[in-house]
């Protein structure tokens, strides 16, 4: 199964599920990040870190933390 890392800048993929639990996933479900939600991932900083991704109309920014637990196809 891929996560959100796996991708490469310009690709997508459909969230499947969550790696994590408690307040994290809780977080990502309030940003919008929900199952079956097609994520495209935008650009990566210099560093790695953060990810910016594009979802519903809207782009976020993500720890690569948080993009590890995110399961996608």
């Amino acid at each position: 199964m891929k996560n959100l890392l796996d991708l490469s800048i310009g690709e997508s993929g459909k969230v499947l599920s969550f790696e994590n639990q408690g307040v994290v996933r809780k977080r990502l479900l309030d940003m919008g990040i929900t199952t079956g939600v097609q994520i495209k991932l935008i650009k990566v900083a210099p560093m790695g870190d953060p990810l910016e991704i594009e979802l519903r109309g809207y782009n976020l920014s993500l720890r690569k933390s948080e993009a590890k637990s995110i399961n996608i196809e």
